[in-house]
């Protein structure tokens, strides 16, 4: 199941790009906190501690009990979104989902095929058709990844929703036909169309002209003169 850490957060005041821009260099993490009952607030975290929860999650289903500064009353949330920033490294903004203990949550969870089917050695190849499975909880039933054994599957037989076990308290309204992961056969890519034909090799060269016709009749003789 998926571990909730607790994560303090300050709230803050200065907003637009320069702010959030010095907020980075200052070593947190802008962000904000909203919910279905929970007014949007500006925050900010401390930018290692927050990185190092991303980075030892197994999912990225990532729950926190946020402590925010000049609250008595702990939030536990939801990370709903992480924009990283690609070019530079480092994460530019961290949206958290409010959310309450009793609250059913719904989350994409990664299906992890476990083992090695049979078909492999039939010479078939493992594909996932849905890495993830949506489903729906509370909170703390909410699992890290949901493992499936693949290993009795042979050539050209499926993984379906329905041959997933979701642990207590879990549920998807995916339906049980709809196919995760199979055995498939090889692709087998189709040989180079033969090249068309070479275009016809020219006749061979036309007959010698005919004879040329015959030499024009000598021009009249000038009639003789009386």
């Amino acid at each position: 199941m998926a571990t909730i850490l607790d994560l303090s957060a300050s709230k803050r005041q200065r907003t637009g790009t320069g702010a959030m821009g010095r907020l980075r260099k200052e070593g947190s993490i802008p962000a904000i906190l909203y919910g279905r009952t929970h007014a949007s607030t500006t925050l900010k975290v401390d930018g290692k501690t927050f990185s190092k929860i991303v980075e030892h999650s197994a999912s990225d289903n990532i729950l926190v009990t946020l402590k925010i500064d000049g609250e008595a009353a702990e939030q536990l949330a939801l990370v709903q979104e992480v924009q990283h920033d690609h070019l530079r490294g480092g994460i530019l903004h961290i949206d958290f989902h409010a959310i309450a203990a009793d609250e059913e949550i719904h989350a994409n969870v990664p299906v992890d095929l476990v083992g090695t089917p049979i078909g492999i050695k039939q010479g078939g190849v493992l594909e996932y058709i849905h890495h993830t499975l949506e489903v729906r909880c509370l909170p703390k039933n909410l699992p890290d990844s949901l493992p499936v054994d693949v290993t009795h599957l042979n050539l050209n037989d499926s993984i379906h929703v329905r041959d997933i076990p979701l642990p207590e308290g879990v549920r998807t309204q995916m339906g049980g036909d709809v196919v995760i992961a199979m055995v498939a056969e090889p692709k087998v890519e189709a040989e180079p169309e033969p090249a068309a034909a070479a275009a016809a090799t020219p006749a061979a060269g036309a007959a010698a002209p005919a004879a040329g016709a015959a030499a024009p009749a000598a021009a009249a003789a000038p009639a003789k003169k009386k």
